[in-house]
């Protein structure tokens, strides 16, 4: 676990999870971002790249150490918060561009009836997103919503510029409260697989299979059938 102030040599190195000296973290990253652009730039074009090109989704995503490292991520094209961040961190190291991974306990009113059962409630352990350090100062990035999931649960669509902070927001587009940050575990260098994995049993024990998967299911299907 890091501070989140300062640079330092393990906010740019690969991990075993933020593998980024790998053929397909590398390719995500050359077919993502512009050449000859600034940092910040770079950095704004991998975020959206992230966000909207990588899908979101809870069910069925593989939380294994082989299924959360960044490779994968970029290889299968899907996956929840953990996934994205992991990609999306890995990216920005690879541009040379310090980043972290941050985890934090959230309230989420707007998940559906089926994730709320399988979850316990509306406390999700672990949310994960992505601190990131441009132009001499730290700033947090959340790609994870892509922009056709924000639309189907009424949400605005996270933007990130790299001067300011990208959290989700309080409220959705009809008022409803939706995000509530509660703790924030620290930011990390790489993902504590054995913290993570434990909190999530101890939290949501009918969240995840023996093979550290979320249980099978579709958000959308859900988000459909919700009242």
């Amino acid at each position: 676990m890091t501070a989140g102030t300062g640079t330092a040599a393990g906010a740019l190195a690969p991990t075993g999870f933020l593998d980024f000296d790998s053929a397909p973290v590398r390719d995500f990253v050359h077919r993502s971002v512009r050449a000859g652009g600034t940092p910040r730039e770079q950095a704004v074009d991998l975020y959206l790249a992230v966000r909207d090109g990588v899908r979101y989704e809870v069910y069925g995503a593989d939380l294994s150490r082989a299924g959360l490292r960044a490779s994968t991520v970029a290889r299968v094209g899907s996956g929840m918060c953990i996934h994205k961040s992991v990609l999306f961190a890995a990216g920005l190291r690879s541009l040379g561009v310090p980043a972290r991974l941050v985890f934090a306990d959230v309230r989420n009113h707007l998940s559906s009836p089926r994730l709320r059962e399988l979850v316990g409630g509306d406390v999700f352990r672990q949310h994960c997103y992505t601190s990131v350090f441009l132009d001499d100062r730290w700033v947090k990035a959340t790609p994870v919503f892509n922009r056709s999931l924000c639309r189907l649960f009424r949400i605005a669509v996270l933007d990130f510029d790299g001067t300011a902070d990208s959290l989700h927001h309080p409220y959705d587009l009809d008022g409803r409260k939706h995000m509530e940050f509660l703790r924030v575990h620290g930011e990390f260098d790489d993902v504590p697989h054995e913290r993570v994995l434990a909190d999530l049993r101890e939290g949501h024990p009918d969240l995840l299979g023996p093979d550290d998967r979320v249980v099978a299911g579709s958000l959308r299907t859900d988000i459909g059938a919700r009242p």
